[in-house]
């Protein structure tokens, strides 16, 4: 998939960080010492005699900087880590959610899937790239995500068809998009029967209450003796069930004829109508 070129400090900044101290450590013993016992090993001469000054530690400034880059994505890496973690646990509400900038939107996301089990791969944090955020890869399948934190803006059908084609180009298993908003009806019918899940914002807050870490007044709570009362049935509402959903529906009006209907209270996530 087509993207900016990563450097070394940059990849290994993209790997976790216990990766980075054990790449750094093998790194410099490699350099420090490894090659040049390995060329003074050998019964040619003139590899031999190229690896005496090595041995002697001609290349000691080589090795120190191998593992200070090395330990230095590590240390990115962790912190990374650790704002990934700090921007999950966070979230209260949409609100959170919409004040956060892209780039943390991003990362949100990534963490969330990757408590969901996922190895994720980010390319969309170093600029854009055609439409492609992360790449989650589980089960042997790839997913491509596009994350869109538009606060007033639907997504619209065109980033939809956008996604199913990239999918389709780079052969992946399936496509989420993650918005912060809602999707246009558009979407939502071109996204129907195809392998393409889009989120919204009140799903994802879900999705990341869920794999979010309970606090101690939680776990308290769910490792208590439950209380049992007893309470009456409700009573059933006298409003129509929505064809579409199974929601409530409520009473509404055409404000052109004045006619009345029942429309789906999860308008308009939901346009299911019944006839008054």
């Amino acid at each position: 998939m087509a993207k900016r070129k990563q450097g070394g400090l940059e990849q290994i900044a993209g790997m976790p960080w216990p990766v980075g101290i054990v790449l750094g450590g093998i790194g410099f013993v490699a350099v420090r010492y490894g090659i040049g016992w390995f060329l003074t090993s050998s019964s040619n001469p003139t590899l031999h005699a190229m690896g005496k000054p090595l041995a002697a530690g001609a290349w000691s400034s080589i090795a120190w900087a191998v593992l200070g880059i090395c330990w230095l994505g590590a240390l990115l890496s962790f912190i990374g880590s650790a704002k990934r973690k700090h921007l999950l646990e966070t979230q209260t509400g949409l609100d959170s959610l919409r004040a956060m900038s892209w780039r943390e939107f991003e990362m949100l996301v990534g963490e969330a899937f990757r408590r969901q089990g996922y190895a994720i791969q980010e390319t969309g944090l170093g600029g854009a790239d055609g439409g492609i955020d992360l790449i989650l890869r589980k089960d042997g399948k790839t997913t491509l995500v596009q994350c869109k934190q538009w606060k007033t803006q639907r997504v619209d059908v065109k980033v939809v068809r956008e996604m199913f084609g990239l999918m389709t180009h780079h052969a992946a298993a399936a496509v989420k998009i993650v918005a912060v908003g809602e999707y246009t009806a558009d979407a939502l019918r071109f996204a129907q029967g195809k392998p393409i899940e889009l989120i919204h914002g009140a799903a994802l807050l879900a999705m990341v209450r869920e794999v979010q870490t309970p606090t101690p007044a939680k776990a308290a709570t769910a490792t208590s003796k439950p209380v049992v009362t007893i309470t009456p049935d409700p009573k059933p509402s006298p409003n129509p069930v929505c064809p579409k959903c199974d929601g409530d529906m409520v009473q509404r009006s055409n404000r052109q004829t004045k006619d009345h209907f029942w429309g789906c209270a999860k308008y308009p996530a939901c346009r299911g109508t019944r006839a008054a």
